[in-house]
Order: C-alpha cells, then sequence, then structure tokens
C-alpha cells in the first residue's frame, strides 16, 4: 500500500468516523451533551436534519484529540463504571464515569483555556455551565447525589477538578428537559433562534452562531439574516 499523505489518510478516517457518529446520534432523542446551547439547534438534531455546515477537518481532529485524552483518563477506571448508557424516552447519551455516588465527566481543554480558569474572576459555574448541565442531568437521571468535572490540558496532561453536588442543578436540568419536551410536542412552530452557550447574548453575532452550530447557514436563511450586512450596520 502506497502512503501519499499522513494527514490525507487521517482526514479521511475522521470524515468518516464523523458521518458514522452523526448518523448514530440520529436516533430521535435529545442529548445532554447539548444542553444549554440554542433550542433550535437541539430541536433539529433530534429531528435528525442535515447539517448545513458540517465540522470542518480542523475541528474533526481537534474532537479526535479530545478523545484520546478522554479515552486515556478512562482507561484507569474500570470498564463497567464508564460509558454508562442513560436512556429516557426523550433522552439519549453516555455518563463517562459512574461510581456509587457520584457522575464524572471528562472534557479536555486547550492549555491557555485550561490555565485562565484560574483567573480570579473566573466563575467556573457559569463559564462551564453546559458541561455542568450534562454531567448533571446524567447524575439525575441515574439517582446519583454527586457529580464532577475532569479537565484535562492537552499541552501536558494537567488535571483540574470541579465538584458539586446534584441537587444545586436539579431545577435546572429539568426546565431544560421540560422546554425541550414543549418544543418537540409541537411540531409547528420552531424552537428562537436565541444563542445561549458561552456568554452569547446576541443572535448571529457570537461563537455559539458563528463557530459552534451546523446549522448555521439554515438558521440564517429562516431569519433572514445576513452577517455581512450586519457587520456594515455595525461599522455605519
Amino acid at each position: 500500500m502506497e502512503i501519499k499523505s499522513i494527514q490525507a489518510l487521517l482526514d479521511d478516517h475522521l470524515r468518516k468516523t464523523n458521518l458514522e457518529g452523526l448518523e448514530a446520534r440520529r436516533d430521535g432523542k435529545y442529548h445532554p451533551s447539548s444542553f444549554g446551547q440554542c433550542f433550535r439547534k437541539q430541536y433539529w438534531l433530534r429531528k435528525g436534519v442535515e447539517p448545513t455546515n458540517p465540522n470542518d477537518e480542523r475541528t474533526l481532529r481537534v474532537f479526535a484529540a479530545g478523545h484520546l485524552f478522554h479515552d486515556l483518563i478512562q482507561g484507569l477506571i474500570p470498564d463497567h463504571q464508564t460509558e454508562v448508557k442513560v436512556l429516557t424516552d426523550d433522552i439519549s447519551g453516555s455518563a463517562d464515569i459512574v461510581t456509587e455516588d457520584e457522575v464524572i465527566d471528562i472534557k479536555s481543554i486547550h492549555s491557555e483555556g485550561f490555565f485562565y480558569m484560574d483567573a480570579a474572576h473566573y466563575d467556573v459555574k457559569k463559564g462551564k455551565i453546559t458541561n455542568w448541565l450534562q454531567v448533571a442531568a446524567y447524575a439525575m437521571l441515574l439517582n446519583k447525589p454527586k457529580i464532577r468535572l475532569v479537565f484535562v490540558s492537552k499541552d501536558d496532561l494537567l488535571i483540574k477538578e470541579y465538584g458539586d453536588v446534584t441537587a444545586n442543578w436539579i431545577g435546572a436540568v429539568e426546565q431544560e428537559i421540560r422546554t425541550l419536551k414543549i418544543f418537540w410536542q409541537n411540531q409547528n412552530e420552531l424552537p428562537p433562534a436565541k444563542p445561549r452557550a458561552y456568554g452569547a447574548t446576541e443572535f448571529g453575532k457570537c461563537m455559539e452562531c458563528q463557530k459552534y452550530c451546523q446549522f448555521r447557514d439554515k438558521c440564517y436563511q429562516v431569519e433572514s439574516y445576513s452577517p455581512e450586512l450586519a457587520v456594515k450596520k455595525e461599522k455605519k
């Protein structure tokens, strides 16, 4: 077998595995890994709508690197305590680590972001609210009283761990699920285009819309929103 480009070989593999992952997620349920994000995005994901803005090659490589760190940590834990399935009529997901009384979620992070969490003004509860909602949803559905987020620096495997009690998040998780159920039951009305994650405040002008949404162009079309016109208006 002649190998012309290792990069091309890797990217082809990642594109294939990404497509397989997308198919696996088209199970007609909401996924806690998306909790705290735009309700419209979550709705379209559950509907199995084809993304207009699939992840690019660099993003797929970043995700793949994250999976390597994730698997490394999980490899230190007994198999029966990892990738624990969490299923209801509306929810589907897998908890990274589940012990007798705790659910633990692993997140790899760039070193700059990792050390930024040490800043005096940084509030990990607000800054990582999507992660907290995810791990708390699993803990609530599995009836575990404690939760923990484990952040791994991609540069040097340094780790930061933050714990909390599930009870502190039950209200927020129940509200998230309740709202998502209402949108699902009301199939005649599309959820609002409202970014909620990563400190977003305005539709179209945030990372959640511009960088992380796989339905960006579709949503812009529905809302008759033009990023180019928005930029021009700001310059006036």
